[in-house]
This record gives structure tokens, C-alpha cells and sequence, in this order.
């Protein structure tokens, strides 16, 4: 049977590694800590370079981790990682969240960070994170909502980013409104106790908003974003440098302020 593929709508960029390393288990995992226990067997889908993977790794020291990402190329990050912090209970591999390489209750939580959104099938996706997970067990997932992005001051040129993204995303096979979509999505996959919360991320600070703005600036015009955006006749190089200009501006202004807002479900197996 043919599985549905993840295609990253971002690609491994610098600009996009910039903004995953910042990711912690604090700022992105909230809802989830307070489940776990130090023996438990973790499967953390969408690692990255494996911030939040080596953060869970720490909360669960009897216990065990395994980051998966599709990408094998950012995975050498994701061990030296966890080689600097001394961590010897987390591993690493390549997979497709469609279909899983690991036997039925396989693991206690498998969590997937801003994996979802860029996923063929979502619903397929749950039900394979739900088939590894063990009886009483959790999957723990949270996506952004780009419907929900809000920002101040209304710099010209930022609406036209929000819009292409969502096009983009869209053309490339991706859900960039998943945060709304992750309860019915759960629902469909087959569970029944569903926990659902909303959490942000807010860049405000001077230091916030460059490395916020700086990093969406760069992203705009050179990585596989852009790449998708012009091969697919959604915007001219031009057109992507105004609107990296006005990543910019937006982040000169003193009173800018950025949120992102994140949907959440914890799903009991």
C-alpha cells in the first residue's frame, strides 16, 4: 500500500534551523511535561535538530527517547545535541510518520512538535502514532495556526506574506491552518479522550523581534520556501524581496509585536 509522504515545506535552511534550535521542551512542549514520568518510553516525530527531543530525554532519565525526522541530513545536529549535553538514553533515526517502523505500543508518548501542518495525511499520520503508542498511553501534538498569526504595527508588505505562506503551504500538500484542525483530526484517527489546548509563542523584545524577523527575512528569499514559491508561479524573486524587506521593517519598528498561536491535544491511547 502506498503511504503519503511528508514533504517540509521549509527545507533545512540556516534561517530554518535558526528558529527550530530555539525550541525547547519549556516553550513548545508545555502541555505535556507535567505527564511524564522518568521511565518513560518516548518517540518524538519531527525532530529537527532535536532541541525539545534532548529536553524530553532529561525529564524521562530511566527511560528512553527516539527522534525520528524524514530528514537524515539534519539528524547529525540532532546527535551532537544530545552528545554535548551527555545524554545516553536518546536515539535517533530516519522514518515516515505514515508508516512507522516500530511494532504496536512501541512507546509511551509520541509527541510530534509542527509536524502535522506539513504532512500528507494528518489522520493517517495519527493513526500510525497511535498504533505505536501502548495501551493508557499518550500522543501529545501541537501545530501552529497561520489563520491565527497576529502582529502590530501593519507594516505594508506583511499581509502578502501571510497569504503567500498559506498558498504555498497549501501547493506544497501542507495544512498551514492545522492547529484548528488537530481535535477533528484525532477524533477521526480513532480517539476518544481528547485533552485540547492553545498556547502562544510572542516576540516583542528588540532581541526578540530581530531574530524573529531576521530569521523569517532570510528564510523568505533562500530557502525551499521560496524555491516552492517561484517554481510554482506563487511569486517572482522580486516579489519575495519586498516582502523580506518588510520582515525588515517590521522589525525596526519599537512598538512591533508578533504572536503565534499554537493548537494542542493530548490524546489518551
Amino acid at each position: 500500500m502506498a503511504h503519503e509522504t511528508a514533504v517540509y515545506t521549509h527545507g533545512h535552511h540556516e534561517s530554518v534551523l535558526r528558529s527550530h534550535r530555539w525550541r525547547t521542551a519549556a516553550n513548545s512542549a508545555a502541555y505535556l511535561l507535567a505527564e511524564l514520568r522518568p521511565d518513560h518510553r518516548v518517540l518524538d516525530i519531527g525532530c529537527g535538530p532535536g532541541t525539545i527531543t534532548a529536553d524530553l530525554a532529561g525529564l524521562v532519565p530511566h527511560g528512553s527517547v527516539t527522534g525520528l525526522d524524514a530528514a537524515a541530513g539534519v539528524l547529525e545536529q540532532a546527535r551532537r545535541t544530545a552528545a554535548e549535553r551527555g545524554l545516553d538514553n536518546v536515539a535517533f533515526t530516519t522514518g515516515d510518520v505514515h508508516a512507522l517502523d516500530f511494532a504496536d505500543g512501541s512507546f509511551d508518548v509520541v509527541h510530534a512538535h509542527q509536524t502535522l501542518q506539513h504532512v500528507g495525511d494528518p489522520v493517517g499520520a495519527l493513526r500510525e502514532m497511535r498504533r505505536v503508542c501502548a495501551p493508557g498511553g499518550l500522543v501529545a501534538v501541537r501545530d501552529a495556526d497561520h489563520g491565527g498569526m497576529l502582529w502590530y504595527p501593519e507594516v505594508p508588505g506583511m499581509p502578502e506574506w501571510l497569504d503567500l505562506y498559506r498558498r504555498v503551504a497549501r501547493a506544497n500538500g501542507g495544512a498551514p491552518d492545522a492547529g484548528r484542525r488537530l481535535h477533528a483530526w484525532a477524533r477521526r484517527a480513532g480517539f476518544t479522550d481528547v485533552r485540547v489546548t492553545t498556547s502562544t509563542w510572542c516576540f516583542s523584545s528588540p532581541s526578540e523581534r530581530a531574530w524573529w524577523s531576521g530569521l523569517w527575512a532570510d528564510r523568505t528569499v533562500a530557502s525551499d520556501y521560496a524555491d516552492i514559491a517561484v517554481d510554482n508561479g506563487l511569486a517572482t524573486r522580486d516579489e519575495l524581496r519586498r516582502i523580506s524587506e518588510a520582515w525588515r521593517a517590521w522589525g525596526a519598528e519599537e512598538d512591533g509585536w508578533f504572536t503565534v498561536v499554537h493548537g494542542e491535544v493530548l490524546c489518551r491511547r
